[in-house]
């Protein structure tokens, strides 16, 4: 085979020397790899190695779509090559398909034991028989302790039953023991990163990149990472390289996208929202985002491109939803208001089909943290936590102005803007593990309690870039956390971001969430879940009388100078006319909000939901006195 033309060289004589020698040209010429992987599989069409080639070529050239499909095909014809499904996993994660990469590093690792018990627990991995797994797998490690495989898929295991720190400590043992390991060191760097322990998910994906810097997976979570800890132009400047060595990654340039968002770059978010769409017209999640600006326009021929997409035989139902989504902003803005709403019951419908969501454990939850924080329990821990006063938790309903809030609090010189960070409901969850939670909070101590206040504190860190003294938390859900806050960082400031309850609801039912809201898919259920916030907060305001400063949004559009006053005061500030002029203040903002904070307050959106009364009777009614009883009209 020569390296000037696509033709097996006669000489070779062999498939496996023209495989080799193709081999070879990957790394210097993937073009031409790619051009002799196809001359191969013309002789011998299905060769699982030559198509494995031919992936790994289409990937280097950055055609990830079609190198799923030529992986697939080599997995197909030879189930039992570990190389394959790692391959494929590789680049399913990066067109964005995480439930069928997960199941590919499965296969990957089933496929890479060969001990027997090793193989039944991998067969029982695949299958999510963890129990079955988990009986195989801890005998054998107990009799093979550095067994670096048994290793690795335990703390597979212990992820997908939500044993984080588990997981965490198998693959850093596996790694301890294998430092060449990289798909353990993988695996870890994407635990430590859903985690939100991004220092130490960077600090591996360094190591990864030392020894394959030209690995896109790698760096596409380093640039994630990266995002979420603030850093956006280190994290764009990785986005960049991908997308230079491969600008069919879809998915990255969405990413790409969010970022260029975040940091205020508007028109070229808009191009590269665009240029996804470019090239897959049906990616309805690329449509969404370029609605979800809000202060973007989608035109009549954006409508007809929509609604031509959702005819694909291909969609998929998240492409769908998302369509629908986008669908009805863009009918809302020009004033379609039935069709509009008809695209978002659709959207919402089928959302909630993919996460369902019962309100009643929500109602049982508010009524057990009701039934535990009293005022004697409270005031038995009145000096305990760690008594830092540095965080202000902004919280309540999502799409109730809590970003205005973070952004006229960033806005002064004392305060510093983080994002919404998942910190305190990891927490949550943890303590959950073991026992009820809230109820386990019961058990915990002096020493316990302040020690998960400096626990927040360090990872709070993480995203702190100034010496300010005091940072913003903005998660809206910390609402249902209130009295772990309260036990953990006694000190800590609390402001409730609270909107008109049917403005608020309509204005969540029609914004799809990446993420964590699965109560905003149904009317009934967003009504209900208002009423156990207000619930619960009136609780807190019995219990703590003064500790929680409420900030109604129509107020604080309708005079926004005294109610700012009003909120620095309540936080122990002094006034700084830097507040008033929060647009002007430059800093990432990650959330639906980014580009209406960074304009002078508008009353535009105040009374949106008056349109569509006809159709929102479901969500007055579920939301019962809590409507009459709110202070604005």
């Amino acid at each position: 085979m020569t390296t000037g033309n696509a033709r097996p060289r006669e000489a070779t004589g062999t498939l496996e020397a023209a495989i080799a020698h193709t081999r070879l040209l990957l790394a210097r010429d993937p073009a031409l790899a790619l051009a002799q992987t196809e001359e191969i599989l013309r002789v011998v069409r299905e060769d699982s190695a030559a198509l494995l080639l031919r992936g790994q070529a289409l990937a280097a050239l950055g055609r990830a779509r079609e190198a799923v499909t030529a992986l697939r095909r080599a997995a197909e014809r030879d189930r039992g090559s570990a190389g394959v499904w790692r391959a494929l996993a590789d680049q399913l994660v990066l067109t964005g398909d995480g439930a069928a990469a997960d199941a590919a590093y499965a296969r990957a690792i089933r496929a890479s034991v060969h001990v027997p018990v090793l193989i039944e627990a991998a067969e029982a991995l695949v299958d999510n028989r963890l129990a079955v797994a988990e009986r195989l797998l801890k005998p054998h490690l107990k009799a093979h302790p550095t067994d670096v495989a048994a290793i690795r898929m335990l703390a597979e295991l212990a992820g997908r039953i939500g044993r984080n720190a588990d997981a965490e400590a198998l693959l850093r043992r596996a790694i301890e023991l294998a430092p060449s390991f990289a798909p353990a060191r993988f695996n870890l760097a994407t635990l430590l990163y859903r985690t939100n322990q991004l220092p130490a998910a960077l600090e591996q994906l360094r190591r990864l990149a030392a020894e394959e810097p030209g690995n896109a997976a790698y760096r596409n979570l380093a640039a994630a990472a990266l995002a979420q800890l603030g850093d956006t132009a280190e994290a764009i400047d990785h986005f960049e390289a991908v997308l230079g060595a491969h600008p069919d990654y879809t998915r990255i340039r969405l990413s790409y996208g969010h970022a260029l968002k975040t940091v205020g770059r508007q028109g070229d978010s808009v191009a590269a929202y665009r240029r996804c769409i470019a090239d897959a017209p049906g990616f309805g999640e690329a449509w969404w985002s370029l609605a979800n600006l809000k202060t973007v326009r989608l035109g009549d021929d954006d409508v007809a491109a929509m609604t031509a997409a959702l005819a694909l035989p291909t969609l998929s139902p998240e492409d769908r939803l998302h369509l629908h989504f986008a669908l009805g902003k863009a009918e809302e803005d020009a004033g379609r208001v039935e069709a509009a709403f008809g695209h978002y019951a659709t959207a919402n419908r089928l959302r909630l089909e993919l996460v369902p969501y019962d309100p009643a454990e929500t109602c049982e939850r508010v009524d057990r943290t009701i039934a535990l924080f009293t005022g004697p329990f409270l005031a038995a821990r009145v000096s305990q936590g760690c008594p830092a006063p540095d965080p202000i938790f902004v919280l309540g309903m999502p799409r109730a102005g809590s970003t205005l809030i973070e952004q006229i609090l960033a806005s002064h010189p004392r305060v510093e803007g983080t994002q919404e960070l998942p910190d305190i409901q990891m927490m949550a969850q943890r303590l959950g593990l073991d026992a009820p939670y809230p109820a386990c909070l019961a058990t915990l101590n002096a020493a316990a309690l302040r020690a998960l206040g400096e626990e927040y504190l360090d990872r709070a860190r993480a995203h702190r870039k100034t010496d300010r003294p005091f940072f913003v938390d903005k998660m809206p859900n910390n609402w249902l956390h209130i009295g772990l806050i309260q036990l953990i960082l006694p000190n800590a400031r609390i402001v409730d971001a609270r909107r008109h309850p049917i403005a608020c609801g309509f204005s969540n039912f029609k914004q799809h969430f990446a993420r964590g809201q699965a109560f905003a898919y149904d009317l009934g259920h967003m009504g209900r879940y208002y009423a156990d916030y207000v619930r619960l907060m009136a609780h807190f305001d019995a219990v703590l009388p003064g500790r929680i400063h409420r900030v109604f949004h129509e107020a604080l559009v309708a005079d926004t100078e005294s109610e700012v006053r009003r909120l620095l005061a309540a936080l122990g500030l002094p006034f700084d006319p830097a507040c008033l002029r929060f647009h002007e203040t430059e800093r990432p903002v990650r959330t639906a909000s980014s580009e209406q904070v960074r304009r002078p307050i508008s009353r535009s959106g105040i009374d949106a939901w008056r349109a569509f009364a006809p159709w929102l009777e479901p969500l007055r009614t579920a939301l019962g006195p809590v409507v009459a009883e709110y202070p604005h009209p």
